[in-house]
């Protein structure tokens, strides 16, 4: 599947206009319902390209796939043929088959087309044209357009239509993997001085508003070739390509100098400013970075924008040593420390997250969150450790641990009378390693509890990489009991239709896709029918970050299974979890 393109420097909303389903669909040829289908035979043998027409003449046009008349000539034992030698067309096509406006939006028609059962097994769907026309539009370009519309939505922040945080860090890479040299590279972080007030003063529609305005004003600042994104709050960020220090310092004193000027939100004037940090690719060594370039110009920027803060803010601030910038430092000490970690159990720990079942309203399942708080570091993000460790190799050993703690927990809470899952999540480098099965069904055993009481997660893209590989790890582990979940659907390169060729029991759904359920009603009806398509091959659904009383009311009506999110619980301590549940 292609990523979505960003949309240069604005990047405000999607760059693309709103695409209909007659523009996927190819056209066809009509015939009439009373025409012999021996003839009709003789077109599609004369047309090897055809692959349908379109039957005129009943109350509604109908479609014929090449495949269903071949089906229907060589049926009945083998006499399908000589028994419609004097069939007409109309006597072989299903009236009530789908047809769709022309017109009708991809976004629109993709969930109505999922929850029809009988389109999850033919290959094309009957267009309309307002011409008279007709055309036929194929089940698996369906797909495809409904994948595009997710990563679409997850690779955008809702509120200003900018790139988020997923696009930015797709699009540096892509970058990069074109060749481009990383020295010519800078990232500009950007937070708004002041905007707490405005919330805090005006409410969070003026705070809205004013992010709004401010997202439009940095995109004057840029260049068409250049990424701006929000990255959540008041942050912003600035992806440079092509520049140098004194280029990437011009833009952000732009951007500092456009946050000065007034704004009016809410009918109130209001006046804020920026504090920008500045990171070159020339500042970085030689050696590839643990997190990568633009994760580590992104946290040099970072760094440097605090700077202009402790400065005064409303200023450009820059990282002018090495001793500032510290990343080398730091990337050695969290090395040694993960090592420690695992060696001695220092700091490592599991926090508990339930998932709440929609129909009963019981929790049956939990997920395992990693945490770590270490003597030298406090607090280390899982975003931070959990890349460092795939590409130090320590994941194996960190995910072993995992393992064992989150089994050791399940058996307790079995021996206590709660019967709950819990679920662990595998990294794509543990899906490629072959005793991955092995190493699952012995932490099982030596925890003492059935296979049914832990889950394995795993990615879209963990899943979908080495596809033969993925299959072969998960197929075993579900025979042995184990249940597979793919996690963060909607974001990486899975579809529905390829769905049925994995081996995986739930589909949960990003939260990105989720955050504007109750607020945008296509989205809505787009889950809808992605919830529906899933029952129908078999997969139970759970939606991620749920954060609100109306998604999860949402939720309920359109069908979904479970959820899970800070509505329901914070990831706790099982003591925790195990008092909040209870009371």
């Amino acid at each position: 599947m292609t990523s979505p393109s960003p949309s240069g420097a604005g990047g405000l909303g999607p760059d693309q206009r709103v695409r209909t389903i007659g523009e996927l669909s190819d056209p066809v040829p009509q015939v009439r319902a009373d025409d012999p289908v021996s003839a009709v035979g003789r077109t599609f043998r004369e047309q090897p390209a055809l692959r349908a027409v379109a039957v005129v003449g009943l109350d509604a046009p109908v479609l014929l796939t090449r495949a269903a008349l071949e089906r229907h000539l060589s049926g009945r034992l083998g006499y399908g043929r000589a028994l419609l030698a004097r069939a007409v067309v109309g006597d072989i096509v299903e009236p009530d088959g789908l047809r769709v406006d022309a017109g009708l939006p991809l976004r629109d028609v993709a969930g109505v087309l999922l929850t029809q059962r009988e389109v999850l097994r033919d290959d094309d769907v009957l267009v309309l044209h307002a011409d008279g026309s007709t055309g036929a539009a194929s089940v698996a370009a369906i797909f495809r357009e409904i994948g595009l519309v997710f990563q679409e939505i997850a690779m955008r922040d809702p509120l200003t239509g900018l790139p988020n945080r997923r696009m930015l860090d797709e699009h540096g890479t892509g970058l990069l993997a074109a060749g481009a040299d990383r020295s010519r590279l800078a990232v500009l972080y950007v937070d708004l001085d002041g905007f707490k007030e405005v919330n805090d003063t005006l409410g969070h529609r003026a705070g809205d508003e004013l992010l709004v305005v401010f997202a439009q004003r940095l995109a004057a600042c840029v260049r068409p070739q250049d990424l701006l994104g929000r990255l959540g709050g008041d942050e912003f960020a600035v992806l440079l390509t092509d520049v140098d220090e004194v280029a990437a310092t011009a833009v952000a004193d732009r951007v500092a100098a456009a946050a000065q000027e007034r704004f009016v939100v809410d009918e109130h004037r209001v006046q804020v400013s920026a504090s920008v940090g500045v990171a070159v690719g020339s500042e970085i060594d030689d050696e590839e970075p643990v997190f990568g370039v633009l994760d580590e110009l992104l946290q040099r920027a970072d760094r440097a924008m605090f700077r202009a803060k402790r400065a005064g803010k409303a200023r450009v601030g820059r990282l002018r040593t090495v001793e500032e910038a510290g990343a080398p430092t730091r990337r050695a000490l969290l090395r040694r420390r993960l090592n420690h970690a695992l060696t001695h159990g220092g700091g490592l720990r599991l926090h508990y997250q339930p998932q709440l079942d929609l129909r009963t309203g019981r929790v049956e399942s939990v997920e395992a969150l990693l945490r770590w708080t270490d003597e030298e570091l406090g607090t280390v993000s899982p975003a931070e450790v959990i890349p460092l460790a795939e590409q130090t190799g320590q994941i194996h050993a960190l995910g072993a641990w995992v393992l064992r703690t989150a089994c050791t927990q399940a058996r307790a809470w079995h021996d206590d009378g709660r019967d709950w899952a819990v679920s662990v999540n595998v990294s794509p480098v543990q899906l490629a390693e072959p005793g991955l099965t092995e190493q699952v069904l012995r932490a099982t055993a030596e925890a003492g509890i059935p296979p049914r009481l832990l889950q394995v997660e795993v990615t879209e893209t963990a899943a979908i990489a080495d596809l033969p590989l993925a299959v072969e790890q998960l197929q075993r582990l579900q025979a042995a009991g184990v249940a597979v979940h793919l996690d963060d659907f909607g974001v990486g390169y899975s579809s529905l239709g390829r769905l049925r060729s994995l081996p995986v029991s739930t589909l949960k759904i990003d939260q990105s896709i989720v955050a504007r359920l109750d607020s945008d009603e296509a989205d809505a009806q787009l889950l809808s029918g992605v919830i529906g398509a899933a029952h129908t091959i078999g997969l139970t659904v759970v939606a991620e970050g749920v954060e609100r009383a109306g998604q999860l009311e949402r939720l309920r009506e359109l069908g979904c299974d479970a959820a899970q999110g800070y509505l329901i619980s914070r990831p706790r301590p099982a003591p925790d979890l195990e008092q909040a549940t209870a009371s």
